[in-house]
Protein backbone atom coordinates (compact mmCIF):
# COMPACT_ATOMS: atom_id res chain seq x y z
CA UNK A 1 0.00 0.00 0.00
CA UNK A 2 3.02 2.19 1.21
CA UNK A 3 4.32 1.43 -2.53
CA UNK A 4 0.97 2.55 -4.42
CA UNK A 5 0.64 6.03 -2.03
CA UNK A 6 4.32 6.78 -3.40
CA UNK A 7 3.26 6.27 -6.86
CA UNK A 8 0.39 8.55 -6.87
CA UNK A 9 2.48 11.14 -5.12
CA UNK A 10 5.72 10.58 -7.41
CA UNK A 11 3.00 11.47 -9.91
CA UNK A 12 1.17 14.60 -8.42
CA UNK A 13 4.48 15.90 -7.94
CA UNK A 14 5.76 15.24 -11.62
CA UNK A 15 2.66 16.85 -12.73
CA UNK A 16 3.20 19.72 -11.16
CA UNK A 17 6.95 19.34 -12.20
CA UNK A 18 6.29 19.73 -15.93
CA UNK A 19 3.51 22.11 -15.70
CA UNK A 20 5.52 24.53 -14.11
CA UNK A 21 8.46 24.20 -16.48
CA UNK A 22 6.32 25.46 -19.83
CA UNK A 23 8.41 28.79 -20.99
CA UNK A 24 7.30 31.47 -23.96
CA UNK A 25 8.13 34.67 -25.11
CA UNK A 26 3.91 35.38 -25.29
CA UNK A 27 2.45 38.25 -23.73
CA UNK A 28 1.36 38.22 -20.40
CA UNK A 29 -2.60 38.33 -19.34
CA UNK A 30 -4.47 37.89 -15.99
CA UNK A 31 -8.16 37.79 -15.55
CA UNK A 32 -9.65 37.05 -12.06
CA UNK A 33 -12.54 34.75 -13.10
CA UNK A 34 -15.56 33.60 -11.02
CA UNK A 35 -17.30 29.71 -12.77
CA UNK A 36 -20.59 28.40 -11.73
CA UNK A 37 -20.72 24.98 -11.95
CA UNK A 38 -22.86 22.14 -12.03
CA UNK A 39 -22.26 18.16 -12.11
CA UNK A 40 -25.15 15.45 -12.06
CA UNK A 41 -24.77 11.66 -11.94
CA UNK A 42 -27.68 9.83 -12.84
CA UNK A 43 -27.84 5.93 -12.48
CA UNK A 44 -29.20 4.11 -15.50
CA UNK A 45 -28.06 0.63 -14.32
CA UNK A 46 -25.98 -0.53 -11.67
CA UNK A 47 -22.93 0.09 -13.43
CA UNK A 48 -24.25 2.55 -16.37
CA UNK A 49 -24.54 6.31 -15.84
CA UNK A 50 -25.58 9.44 -17.16
CA UNK A 51 -23.84 12.63 -16.31
CA UNK A 52 -24.43 16.34 -17.40
CA UNK A 53 -22.27 19.11 -16.89
CA UNK A 54 -22.61 22.37 -17.44
CA UNK A 55 -20.11 25.82 -16.52
CA UNK A 56 -20.49 29.57 -17.02
CA UNK A 57 -17.28 30.87 -16.47
CA UNK A 58 -17.02 34.95 -16.74
CA UNK A 59 -13.73 36.71 -16.58
CA UNK A 60 -12.45 40.12 -14.07
CA UNK A 61 -15.43 39.29 -11.82
CA UNK A 62 -18.77 39.37 -13.73
CA UNK A 63 -17.90 42.56 -15.75
CA UNK A 64 -17.15 40.01 -18.88
CA UNK A 65 -18.66 36.46 -20.03
CA UNK A 66 -15.53 34.39 -20.43
CA UNK A 67 -16.66 30.99 -21.40
CA UNK A 68 -19.85 28.75 -21.30
CA UNK A 69 -20.18 24.48 -21.99
CA UNK A 70 -22.62 22.40 -22.07
CA UNK A 71 -21.22 18.42 -21.26
CA UNK A 72 -23.38 15.38 -21.24
CA UNK A 73 -21.50 11.49 -21.25
CA UNK A 74 -22.83 8.09 -20.73
CA UNK A 75 -20.43 6.13 -18.29
CA UNK A 76 -19.88 2.86 -17.39
CA UNK A 77 -18.31 0.88 -14.47
CA UNK A 78 -15.57 -1.61 -15.76
CA UNK A 79 -13.73 -2.66 -12.54
CA UNK A 80 -14.25 -1.52 -8.99
CA UNK A 81 -12.01 1.08 -9.86
CA UNK A 82 -12.21 2.10 -13.81
CA UNK A 83 -14.55 3.50 -15.25
CA UNK A 84 -14.98 4.43 -18.80
CA UNK A 85 -17.10 7.33 -20.47
CA UNK A 86 -17.64 8.47 -23.62
CA UNK A 87 -19.35 11.74 -23.66
CA UNK A 88 -20.01 15.39 -25.99
CA UNK A 89 -19.01 18.79 -25.17
CA UNK A 90 -19.56 22.42 -26.55
CA UNK A 91 -18.31 25.21 -25.80
CA UNK A 92 -18.92 29.17 -26.69
CA UNK A 93 -15.39 30.81 -25.75
CA UNK A 94 -15.80 34.76 -25.36
CA UNK A 95 -14.01 37.71 -26.12
CA UNK A 96 -12.55 38.74 -23.19
CA UNK A 97 -9.47 40.41 -21.31
CA UNK A 98 -6.80 42.76 -22.71
CA UNK A 99 -5.26 41.54 -25.13
CA UNK A 100 -8.01 39.74 -26.22
CA UNK A 101 -7.32 35.85 -26.97
CA UNK A 102 -10.47 35.61 -29.54
CA UNK A 103 -11.88 38.79 -31.76
CA UNK A 104 -15.49 37.54 -31.90
CA UNK A 105 -16.79 34.37 -30.31
CA UNK A 106 -15.37 31.02 -30.62
CA UNK A 107 -17.33 28.06 -30.79
CA UNK A 108 -16.00 24.43 -30.18
CA UNK A 109 -17.80 20.69 -30.45
CA UNK A 110 -16.14 17.83 -28.56
CA UNK A 111 -16.31 14.13 -28.98
CA UNK A 112 -14.16 12.52 -26.53
CA UNK A 113 -13.43 9.38 -24.46
CA UNK A 114 -12.46 9.20 -20.48
CA UNK A 115 -11.16 6.31 -18.50
CA UNK A 116 -11.12 7.23 -14.75
CA UNK A 117 -9.39 5.22 -11.20
CA UNK A 118 -9.96 6.41 -8.21
CA UNK A 119 -8.49 4.51 -5.61
CA UNK A 120 -8.72 4.57 -1.62
CA UNK A 121 -6.32 4.38 1.08
CA UNK A 122 -7.48 4.80 4.35
CA UNK A 123 -9.99 7.94 4.11
CA UNK A 124 -7.73 9.33 1.47
CA UNK A 125 -9.50 9.63 -2.13
CA UNK A 126 -7.04 9.29 -5.17
CA UNK A 127 -8.87 9.81 -8.73
CA UNK A 128 -6.32 9.83 -11.62
CA UNK A 129 -8.46 10.51 -14.90
CA UNK A 130 -7.06 10.43 -18.28
CA UNK A 131 -9.60 11.85 -21.42
CA UNK A 132 -8.83 12.27 -24.85
CA UNK A 133 -10.85 14.71 -26.89
CA UNK A 134 -11.18 15.28 -30.51
CA UNK A 135 -11.99 19.12 -30.72
CA UNK A 136 -13.36 21.14 -33.95
CA UNK A 137 -12.22 24.19 -33.28
CA UNK A 138 -14.31 27.20 -35.68
CA UNK A 139 -11.79 29.32 -37.10
CA UNK A 140 -12.69 33.06 -37.32
CA UNK A 141 -11.90 34.86 -40.62
CA UNK A 142 -11.97 38.82 -40.89
CA UNK A 143 -14.45 40.15 -43.74
CA UNK A 144 -14.28 43.29 -45.86
CA UNK A 145 -16.46 45.31 -43.63
CA UNK A 146 -13.70 44.74 -40.66
CA UNK A 147 -15.58 42.17 -38.47
CA UNK A 148 -14.68 38.27 -37.75
CA UNK A 149 -17.09 35.38 -38.75
CA UNK A 150 -16.61 31.41 -38.54
CA UNK A 151 -15.70 30.69 -41.42
CA UNK A 152 -15.04 26.81 -40.74
CA UNK A 153 -14.26 24.44 -38.53
CA UNK A 154 -10.88 22.11 -37.62
CA UNK A 155 -9.71 19.61 -36.03
CA UNK A 156 -7.20 19.37 -32.90
CA UNK A 157 -6.64 16.63 -30.44
CA UNK A 158 -6.01 17.07 -26.80
CA UNK A 159 -4.87 15.36 -23.81
CA UNK A 160 -6.02 15.87 -20.14
CA UNK A 161 -4.68 14.24 -17.33
CA UNK A 162 -6.23 15.21 -13.49
CA UNK A 163 -4.76 13.73 -10.43
CA UNK A 164 -7.17 14.85 -7.38
CA UNK A 165 -7.08 14.07 -3.72
CA UNK A 166 -9.95 13.93 -1.44
CA UNK A 167 -9.34 13.70 2.18
CA UNK A 168 -12.55 14.00 4.88
CA UNK A 169 -11.68 16.53 7.30
CA UNK A 170 -15.24 16.89 9.21
CA UNK A 171 -17.63 13.98 9.98
CA UNK A 172 -20.87 13.15 11.86
CA UNK A 173 -21.92 10.79 14.47
CA UNK A 174 -22.49 7.95 11.54
CA UNK A 175 -18.77 8.33 10.51
CA UNK A 176 -20.26 10.47 7.22
CA UNK A 177 -18.24 12.61 5.63
CA UNK A 178 -19.52 16.07 5.88
CA UNK A 179 -16.64 18.62 4.74
CA UNK A 180 -13.76 17.54 3.04
CA UNK A 181 -10.67 19.16 1.48
CA UNK A 182 -9.94 18.55 -2.38
CA UNK A 183 -5.68 19.04 -3.73
CA UNK A 184 -5.16 18.69 -7.20
CA UNK A 185 -3.58 19.46 -10.81
CA UNK A 186 -4.97 18.96 -14.69
CA UNK A 187 -2.81 19.29 -17.49
CA UNK A 188 -4.12 19.86 -21.52
CA UNK A 189 -1.55 19.04 -23.81
CA UNK A 190 -2.00 19.99 -27.91
CA UNK A 191 -1.35 16.20 -29.88
CA UNK A 192 0.19 16.20 -32.66
CA UNK A 193 3.45 17.90 -34.35
CA UNK A 194 4.51 21.22 -33.29
CA UNK A 195 4.85 23.50 -35.50
CA UNK A 196 7.04 27.07 -35.03
CA UNK A 197 4.44 29.05 -36.70
CA UNK A 198 1.56 27.58 -36.56
CA UNK A 199 -1.67 28.55 -39.00
CA UNK A 200 -5.10 28.22 -38.21
CA UNK A 201 -5.31 25.00 -40.36
CA UNK A 202 -2.78 23.06 -38.16
CA UNK A 203 -4.41 20.67 -36.19
CA UNK A 204 -2.03 21.55 -33.01
CA UNK A 205 -0.72 24.38 -31.45
CA UNK A 206 2.60 25.79 -30.87
CA UNK A 207 3.10 24.55 -27.49
CA UNK A 208 3.08 21.23 -25.88
CA UNK A 209 0.78 22.60 -23.13
CA UNK A 210 -2.22 23.96 -23.86
CA UNK A 211 -3.43 24.67 -20.69
CA UNK A 212 -2.52 23.97 -16.74
CA UNK A 213 -4.75 24.40 -13.81
CA UNK A 214 -3.71 23.99 -10.08
CA UNK A 215 -7.22 23.58 -7.50
CA UNK A 216 -7.32 23.72 -4.21
CA UNK A 217 -10.61 23.79 -2.27
CA UNK A 218 -13.57 22.46 0.09
CA UNK A 219 -16.76 20.72 -0.28
CA UNK A 220 -19.74 20.04 1.63
CA UNK A 221 -21.96 17.13 1.79
CA UNK A 222 -25.92 18.21 2.23
CA UNK A 223 -27.30 15.12 2.43
CA UNK A 224 -26.46 11.75 0.33
CA UNK A 225 -27.71 13.62 -3.27
CA UNK A 226 -26.55 17.00 -3.12
CA UNK A 227 -22.87 18.49 -2.46
CA UNK A 228 -21.27 21.71 -2.55
CA UNK A 229 -17.92 23.03 -3.41
CA UNK A 230 -15.71 26.01 -3.63
CA UNK A 231 -12.44 25.64 -5.69
CA UNK A 232 -9.41 28.27 -6.04
CA UNK A 233 -7.95 27.25 -9.47
CA UNK A 234 -4.86 29.26 -10.74
CA UNK A 235 -5.48 28.34 -14.92
CA UNK A 236 -3.05 28.97 -17.36
CA UNK A 237 -3.32 28.98 -20.78
CA UNK A 238 -1.58 29.34 -24.04
CA UNK A 239 -3.03 30.41 -27.23
CA UNK A 240 -2.82 28.30 -30.38
CA UNK A 241 0.27 30.73 -31.74
CA UNK A 242 1.55 31.14 -28.33
CA UNK A 243 1.49 35.07 -28.58
CA UNK A 244 -0.65 35.31 -25.69
CA UNK A 245 -0.04 33.28 -21.91
CA UNK A 246 -2.99 33.77 -19.68
CA UNK A 247 -2.85 33.34 -15.85
CA UNK A 248 -5.98 33.67 -14.26
CA UNK A 249 -6.83 33.44 -10.18
CA UNK A 250 -10.49 31.61 -10.28
CA UNK A 251 -13.03 31.13 -7.97
CA UNK A 252 -15.05 28.11 -9.02
CA UNK A 253 -18.71 27.51 -7.34
CA UNK A 254 -19.79 23.74 -7.94
CA UNK A 255 -23.07 21.87 -7.16
CA UNK A 256 -22.99 18.19 -7.46
CA UNK A 257 -26.24 15.81 -7.75
CA UNK A 258 -26.28 12.18 -7.76
CA UNK A 259 -29.39 10.35 -8.38
CA UNK A 260 -30.34 7.07 -9.08
CA UNK A 261 -33.06 5.22 -11.31
CA UNK A 262 -32.49 1.68 -10.46
CA UNK A 263 -35.27 -0.66 -9.03
CA UNK A 264 -34.10 -2.27 -5.45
Amino acid sequence: MKKNINKYLIISILALIFSSKAYTQAVQSQNNDIWLHYFGKNMLTKKLSFTFETTFRFANGFSEKQQYFVRPSLDYQLTKHLTGSLGYSHYLTYVYGNPAMNKTPIPENHIWLQAQFVHQFGDLKITNRLRDENRYVGVAVKDVDGSYNIDRYVFRNRFRYMLLLNYPLIKDEKKTTKLFGILGDEVFLNIGSITAVPNADNNVGATLLNQNRIIAGFGYNINPHNQLQISYIHQNIWNFPDTIEESNPTIRLSYYTNFSFVKK
